[in-house]
């Protein structure tokens, strides 16, 4: 599995170490994902996605169900990618 946010998208970008003396090596910088388990009320079951800090926030201000719709339209997240938890 790719470092890749399944709510937001967000992914690795690429920037530059400089040094004192200014010279400039490539390096990566990468996203601060979480593997985190949710309860989705509507379907009645635990959840488990690789989320971004960003996309906490964006659970917690909207909801995990327009969360989910809002990532499925903007083409990040696909239904079959989402790990089912049973206990």
């Amino acid at each position: 599995m790719s470092k890749v946010c399944q709510i937001t998208g967000k992914k690795a970008s690429v920037g530059n170490n400089v040094s004192h003396s200014k010279r400039r090596t490539k390096r990566k910088f990468e996203v601060n994902l979480h593997k985190k388990k949710f309860y989705w009320v509507e379907q009645d079951m635990w959840i488990e996605l690789l989320v971004s800090a960003k996309a906490l926030r964006t659970i917690n201000k909207i909801g995990l169900n327009a969360a989910l719709k809002r990532a499925e339209k903007e083409g990040n997240l696909d239904f079959r990618n989402i790990n089912i938890i049973s206990l």
